[in-house]
């Protein structure tokens, strides 16, 4: 494929740059402290695409671009591959998270109970348009009320310790024969762990090179995928078995004694769905950095897909990774707005040579009826 530079200069490619941001609200400290705070999720987002905690990062790559998601997460991701790699962090496990919010639709009762947490799954979609009432608004309710902790624990009594690590549902399920177990691995060092960062994906891919891919894959991309199948054009129709909305514990390995500290925590998501279409449960899994449900519950329906034996784009690992990684998708996207001309000169002169020789043809007799 052959490109051209577009003539127009340096000057040109300035003003376009200028009239972009003259389009946008002012860049300033204080619309990244307000995009912060105020549009956690979406954060969340830039961040899990991004393959990067940073909020006050992810913050500033969403101003900077007017909300452009995908410029948003290329932006995070160029200043990621500029940074030196310090260490690796110890494995978390699910006991380990500071879990703030976990369902299950397969059971109502489960280990260590349902935590509804923060959720507008039960809530009324309607715009608060009072808030736009400039009239009402010293009548409106503009911040929502202090949240508190209930109880029903008697007056006077303490209320019920809540368990920072329940017993996975999975774990359960295992132990009562419904999942296959788990097989026994000796400690990894995970500094040995496959990166797919630092090295390309190869099909069939490990387990760590598919979950690294999804967790850092485009949320819209995953949806439409699992979307596809839970229509039914897949052969899985799971339950979710557990959700989870969480922060973690990043521990690092003291370079002296060798023990294990917290150097801040970071907000992650994870899902499993189970599907009982076989004589055991079979099991998806997906995790992300930040808080994003649909990307998670999509990708494990994904993960349980993958390499189905029917023809359907989910059942392909290589289709499903290929297809859902942000950045490559939209780069490939966009470059078609970069100049084409020398090909797009070469199939006319192509289409001209073959309407030439198809006039240059000699009619067959029946060819005039």
């Amino acid at each position: 494929m052959a490109y051209v530079a577009a003539r127009g200069g340096e000057a040109a490619i300035l003003q376009s740059e200028q009239l972009h941001q003259l389009l946008n609200a002012p860049l300033s400290l204080a619309t990244v402290r307000m995009i912060e705070a105020s549009l956690p999720y979406l954060v969340d987002r830039v961040m899990g695409e991004g393959s990067l905690y940073a909020p006050e990062l992810a913050a500033l790559a969403l101003a900077q671009t007017g909300g452009d998601l995908y410029e948003a997460v290329l932006l995070l991701r160029a200043y990621r591959s500029t940074q030196p790699r310090l260490a690796y962090a110890e494995p978390v496990t699910q006991t380990e998270l500071l879990t703030v919010r976990r369902i299950s639709a397969s059971f109502k009762d489960i280990p260590g109970g349902q935590i509804l947490g923060p959720s507008l799954d039960y809530s009324h979609r309607l715009l608060r348009l009072d808030l736009l009432d400039q009239d009402n608004q010293e009548h409106s309710a503009s911040a929502p009320p202090a949240a508190t902790v209930s109880s029903d624990a008697p007056a006077g009594e303490a209320p019920p310790s809540y368990d920072p690590s329940p017993l996975a549902v999975a774990d359960w399920q295992r132990s009562e024969g419904l999942l296959a177990a788990v097989p026994e691995v000796p400690p990894t060092d995970p500094a040995s762990l496959p990166d797919l960062t630092r090295e390309p994906a190869d099909f069939p891919a490990p387990r760590a090179h598919r979950l690294q891919a999804l967790a850092r894959a485009d949320t819209g991309g995953v949806l439409a995928l699992g979307y596809a199948s839970m229509r039914g054009y897949g052969l899985a129709h799971p339950t979710v078995n557990e959700l989870r909305l969480a922060y973690a514990d990043v521990r690092l390995r003291h370079p002296v004694t060798g023990e294990a500290f917290s150097i801040g925590r970071v907000r992650v998501s994870q899902c499993e769905v189970v599907n009982t279409q076989a004589t055991e449960l079979r099991l998806g899994y997906t995790a992300t950095l930040g808080w994003n449900e649909v990307k998670c519950i999509a990708g494990a329906m994904l993960d349980l897909e993958m390499d189905a034996p029917q023809p359907h784009p989910a059942h392909s690992e290589e289709f499903v990774l290929y297809h859902t990684e942000p950045v490559e998708a939209s780069g490939f996207c966009i470059h078609y707005k970069l100049p084409h001309y020398v090909t797009f000169q070469s199939g006319l002169d192509a289409l001209r040579e073959a309407r030439a020789t198809a006039a240059d043809a000699p009619t067959e007799p029946g060819d005039a009826q």
